[in-house]
């Protein structure tokens, strides 16, 4: 158990346990030290939970991100340009959570609780969004949103690279590389 006092760390030994019990015994114990002249605010509340007991998750806030994402994409045209909704649930997961396409199918929709499509269906239309053209459509329906008309619209790919060097320090390296040009 430890916290800081007056900018310094202080650690205070609870105890060591050799069984689960004993070691279960001491997070009990520390528990109490931590909580130790702090009351409890009583909501009223009733039923079968004991305290400590985990909550039940009822609903996740994580809806009202995984909207305005779904509301974005659909501004911008990209629900008719890519034809499907596995491009959107792969593209939005990895927005709410930068990670690779299979813990964006296998964790993270799960999590915000969307219907999806599965991680080899994920791999098997890759082929399709990379494609000659499909950037292109997708270029084509943001200048349309944007209402550009005839002028030309030039993207750009701004992605972090992280390189870890000596000693493991890690340094950012910004690359920019244009992504498509729409007449």
């Amino acid at each position: 158990m430890w916290g800081k006092v007056g900018g310094k760390r202080k650690v205070e030994y609870v105890g060591s346990g050799r069984t689960d019990d004993d070691v279960e015994l001491l997070l009990v114990e520390a528990r109490e030290r931590i909580n130790a002249g702090q009351g409890a605010l009583d909501l009223g509340l009733e039923g079968p939970r004991q305290a400590g007991d985990p909550l039940e998750e009822v609903a996740s806030q994580m809806a009202v991100l995984w909207d305005a994402l779904n509301t974005g994409f659909r501004v911008l045209g990209f629900e008719e340009a890519a034809g499907d909704d596995v491009f959107r649930d792969l593209v939005l997961a990895r927005i709410v959570e930068p990670t690779s396409k299979r813990a964006a199918a296998e964790r993270v929709l799960p999590e915000i609780g969307v219907p999806h499509a599965s991680y080899r269906t994920m791999q098997r239309r890759l082929r399709l969004y990379s494609a000659e053209g499909f950037r292109d459509s997708l270029s084509a329906a943001c200048a349309r949103a944007a209402r550009l008309g005839p002028a030309s619209l030039l993207l750009f790919d701004v992605t972090t690279l992280l390189c870890r060097r000596r000693h493991n320090n890690v340094y950012a390296d910004l690359s920019i590389m244009p992504m498509a040009v729409v007449s």
